[in-house]
Protein backbone atom coordinates (compact mmCIF):
# COMPACT_ATOMS: atom_id res chain seq x y z
CA UNK A 1 0.00 0.00 0.00
CA UNK A 2 2.08 3.30 -1.26
CA UNK A 3 1.37 5.41 1.97
CA UNK A 4 2.85 8.95 2.32
CA UNK A 5 3.19 11.02 5.53
CA UNK A 6 1.53 13.98 5.74
CA UNK A 7 1.09 16.60 9.05
CA UNK A 8 -1.79 18.02 10.94
CA UNK A 9 -1.54 21.09 12.53
CA UNK A 10 -3.72 23.15 13.89
CA UNK A 11 -4.77 25.18 10.45
CA UNK A 12 -5.11 22.17 8.69
CA UNK A 13 -7.27 20.96 11.25
CA UNK A 14 -9.23 24.21 10.99
CA UNK A 15 -9.35 24.88 6.84
CA UNK A 16 -9.97 21.05 5.55
CA UNK A 17 -12.87 19.00 6.69
CA UNK A 18 -12.21 16.01 5.05
CA UNK A 19 -8.77 15.76 7.75
CA UNK A 20 -10.67 16.44 10.20
CA UNK A 21 -13.14 13.58 9.89
CA UNK A 22 -10.52 10.95 8.71
CA UNK A 23 -8.77 12.37 12.01
CA UNK A 24 -11.77 12.08 14.10
CA UNK A 25 -12.73 8.60 12.65
CA UNK A 26 -8.59 7.44 13.33
CA UNK A 27 -9.26 7.80 17.05
CA UNK A 28 -12.46 6.86 17.23
CA UNK A 29 -11.37 2.96 15.77
CA UNK A 30 -9.03 3.15 18.51
CA UNK A 31 -9.07 0.28 21.32
CA UNK A 32 -10.45 1.23 24.27
CA UNK A 33 -6.73 0.90 26.20
CA UNK A 34 -5.29 3.32 23.37
CA UNK A 35 -7.22 6.51 23.40
CA UNK A 36 -6.73 8.54 26.53
CA UNK A 37 -10.06 9.97 26.92
CA UNK A 38 -13.69 8.77 25.55
CA UNK A 39 -14.27 11.76 23.60
CA UNK A 40 -12.14 11.93 20.30
CA UNK A 41 -12.30 15.41 19.26
CA UNK A 42 -11.08 17.41 22.74
CA UNK A 43 -8.18 14.89 22.16
CA UNK A 44 -7.31 16.40 18.76
CA UNK A 45 -8.25 19.85 19.63
CA UNK A 46 -6.28 19.95 22.75
CA UNK A 47 -3.00 18.07 21.23
CA UNK A 48 -3.24 20.76 18.10
CA UNK A 49 -3.11 24.06 20.84
CA UNK A 50 0.43 23.38 20.49
CA UNK A 51 1.11 20.30 18.61
CA UNK A 52 0.41 18.23 15.50
CA UNK A 53 -0.01 14.71 13.90
CA UNK A 54 1.73 12.78 11.55
CA UNK A 55 -0.72 10.88 9.75
CA UNK A 56 -0.30 8.24 6.97
CA UNK A 57 -2.12 8.85 3.65
CA UNK A 58 -3.51 7.03 1.02
CA UNK A 59 -6.39 7.37 -1.65
CA UNK A 60 -7.18 11.04 -0.49
CA UNK A 61 -7.63 9.94 2.91
CA UNK A 62 -5.55 9.71 6.50
CA UNK A 63 -5.44 6.36 7.45
CA UNK A 64 -3.71 6.06 10.51
CA UNK A 65 -2.23 8.57 12.71
CA UNK A 66 0.07 9.61 15.53
CA UNK A 67 1.14 12.24 18.17
CA UNK A 68 3.64 14.10 17.86
CA UNK A 69 5.52 16.78 20.38
CA UNK A 70 8.41 18.55 19.99
CA UNK A 71 10.84 19.06 22.64
CA UNK A 72 13.20 21.62 23.56
CA UNK A 73 15.93 20.07 22.47
CA UNK A 74 14.32 19.12 19.01
CA UNK A 75 13.07 15.58 19.48
CA UNK A 76 10.37 14.80 18.40
CA UNK A 77 7.82 12.89 21.10
CA UNK A 78 5.60 10.24 19.66
CA UNK A 79 2.72 9.82 20.97
CA UNK A 80 -1.08 7.97 20.85
CA UNK A 81 -0.33 5.78 17.32
CA UNK A 82 -3.81 4.65 15.99
CA UNK A 83 -4.56 3.05 12.49
CA UNK A 84 -8.19 2.80 11.38
CA UNK A 85 -9.87 -0.02 11.82
CA UNK A 86 -10.87 -1.31 9.00
CA UNK A 87 -7.31 -0.81 7.50
CA UNK A 88 -5.22 -2.44 10.28
CA UNK A 89 -2.85 -5.23 10.08
CA UNK A 90 -1.68 -4.05 6.35
CA UNK A 91 1.48 -2.42 7.87
CA UNK A 92 -0.18 0.92 7.98
CA UNK A 93 1.27 2.05 11.37
CA UNK A 94 5.01 0.17 10.53
CA UNK A 95 4.67 2.29 7.25
CA UNK A 96 4.02 5.28 9.27
CA UNK A 97 6.71 5.18 11.68
CA UNK A 98 8.98 4.05 9.00
CA UNK A 99 8.30 7.58 7.03
CA UNK A 100 8.77 9.42 10.54
CA UNK A 101 11.87 7.69 10.51
CA UNK A 102 12.95 8.54 7.17
CA UNK A 103 12.07 12.16 7.64
CA UNK A 104 14.24 11.81 11.11
CA UNK A 105 17.18 10.78 9.61
CA UNK A 106 16.81 13.86 6.79
CA UNK A 107 16.13 16.32 9.03
CA UNK A 108 18.48 15.32 11.90
CA UNK A 109 16.44 14.82 14.07
CA UNK A 110 15.59 12.17 17.17
CA UNK A 111 12.70 10.65 17.68
CA UNK A 112 11.52 9.50 20.99
CA UNK A 113 8.80 7.12 22.01
CA UNK A 114 7.79 6.54 26.02
CA UNK A 115 7.39 2.76 26.67
CA UNK A 116 6.14 2.57 29.79
CA UNK A 117 2.55 1.85 29.00
CA UNK A 118 3.31 0.17 25.71
CA UNK A 119 2.02 -3.44 25.09
CA UNK A 120 4.70 -5.86 24.54
CA UNK A 121 4.27 -6.63 21.10
CA UNK A 122 4.43 -2.38 20.31
CA UNK A 123 7.85 -2.36 21.89
CA UNK A 124 8.68 -5.78 19.65
CA UNK A 125 7.72 -3.80 16.96
CA UNK A 126 9.38 -0.57 17.72
CA UNK A 127 13.16 -2.89 18.12
CA UNK A 128 12.16 -4.02 14.69
CA UNK A 129 11.96 -0.56 13.52
CA UNK A 130 15.63 0.37 14.99
CA UNK A 131 14.05 2.00 18.42
CA UNK A 132 16.93 1.32 21.45
CA UNK A 133 16.25 2.25 24.92
CA UNK A 134 18.35 4.99 26.17
CA UNK A 135 20.50 4.76 29.56
CA UNK A 136 19.22 6.80 32.03
CA UNK A 137 21.16 10.19 32.82
CA UNK A 138 21.72 9.45 36.43
CA UNK A 139 25.20 7.50 37.20
CA UNK A 140 23.26 3.80 37.95
CA UNK A 141 23.97 1.60 40.90
CA UNK A 142 23.14 -2.19 42.19
CA UNK A 143 19.79 -0.81 42.58
CA UNK A 144 19.13 0.87 40.00
CA UNK A 145 19.28 -0.79 36.50
CA UNK A 146 20.70 1.20 33.31
CA UNK A 147 17.11 1.34 31.53
CA UNK A 148 14.58 4.15 30.45
CA UNK A 149 11.47 4.81 30.26
CA UNK A 150 11.48 5.75 26.26
CA UNK A 151 13.13 4.11 23.41
CA UNK A 152 14.24 6.45 20.82
CA UNK A 153 15.49 6.24 17.11
CA UNK A 154 18.37 8.47 16.48
CA UNK A 155 19.04 9.24 12.85
CA UNK A 156 23.20 8.70 12.95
Amino acid sequence: MPVTLHYVDQARWQADEQVRLDLVRIYYDAPKDRMPTQTVEPFIEQHLQQHFFGCAHFNDRLLGAVAIKQAEDGAWWLSDLCVRKTTRRRGVGSRLMALLGEKAKQDGRVLRIATSSLPLADRVLLSKLGYRPVANAEKPSLETPVTSDFVELDPR
